[in-house]
C-alpha cells in the first residue's frame, strides 16, 4: 500500500494524470524498450530474454510456471519464450524427479555465461545512469520508482 495519502479519492487532476503519461512515454522512449531486438545495456536479445536470463541465474532451476509469475507472463507467452532461449542454446527443460508434470528450467553453460555478460552490462548501464543523476536526486529518483511499482501493483477499484 502506497503510504503517501492523496487528499481524497476523487482528487486526481486530468492535468497530473496527463503530465504522468508524458513522462512515462519520454522514459520508455528514452530507455529503449520500443526497441525488441537490444535490451537498454544495449545487448542483441529481446528484454523479456533478459528478464527471463537474470530470473533463471538466481537459482538451480526454474519451473516455467514460476518463471512465467515472475515476469508476470502468460503461460503461451512464456513457453514461446524459453523456447527462444532453448533454441540459443542458453535454457535446457527437463522433468520435476517429484512430479514430472512440472518443466524445470536451467540456464545451460553457455546461457550462464550470457546471463553473466548481461548482468555485467546492466551492472555498468545502471551505474552510468546513476552517475548522470544529481547525487542530491537519487533517493528521489529510487523512492519516485517504487511508488510507481507499489500503485501498478495495487488493485485498480473496478478489479475488486
Amino acid at each position: 500500500m502506497i503510504t503517501a495519502e492523496l487528499d481524497s479519492p476523487g482528487d486526481v487532476g486530468e492535468a497530473d494524470a496527463t503530465r504522468l503519461q508524458e513522462q512515462v512515454i519520454a522514459f520508455i522512449r528514452a530507455f529503449g524498450l520500443l526497441r525488441p531486438d537490444a535490451t537498454p545495456c544495449g545487448r542483441s536479445l529481446s528484454v523479456s530474454e533478459a528478464h527471463a536470463l537474470l530470473e533463471l541465474s538466481l537459482g538451480e532451476g526454474l519451473s516455467q510456471g514460476a518463471l512465467g509469475r515472475r515476469l508476470r507472463l502468460e503461460k503461451s507467452t512464456v513457453s514461446r519464450l524459453v523456447g527462444q532461449l532453448q533454441g540459443h542454446g542458453w535454457v535446457e527443460r527437463s522433468r520435476h524427479l517429484a512430479d514430472g508434470r512440472v518443466i524445470l528450467l536451467r540456464l545451460t553453460a553457455t546461457g550462464q555465461r550470457v546471463a553473466a555478460e548481461v548482468a555485467a552490462a546492466r551492472s555498468a548501464h545502471y551505474a552510468g545512469l546513476i552517475e548522470r543523476i544529481p547525487v542530491a536526486e537519487r533517493d528521489a529518483v529510487v523512492r519516485a520508482f517504487q511508488v510507481l511499482v507499489q500503485a501498478l501493483e495495487e488493485p485498480t477499484p473496478d478489479a475488486a
